[in-house]
């Protein structure tokens, strides 16, 4: 039971950083011109490229946690 809800505790802001990576795509997608009109267009795709770099890596992380057994 209690890894079963250590797993839960890792997850979910797994997921939560997925969401906020999909979420920021649409946003700069929607403000493009915007952006690019203040010179800003660059920072957001850097942010999100590390949003999903540490989404990646979390899941990786979680996924060997699990196939060892330490969660």
């Amino acid at each position: 039971m209690k890894r079963n809800i250590l797993r839960v505790v890792w997850i979910i802001p797994n997921v939560f950083f997925y969401l906020m990576t999909l979420s920021l795509t649409v946003w700069i997608y929607i403000n493009f011109e915007g952006l690019q009109e203040i010179n800003r267009l660059l920072v957001y795709i850097i942010f999100n490229i590390l949003f999903l770099f540490v989404s990646i890596l979390g899941s990786i992380r979680i996924n060997k946690w699990i196939k060892e057994g330490k969660l």
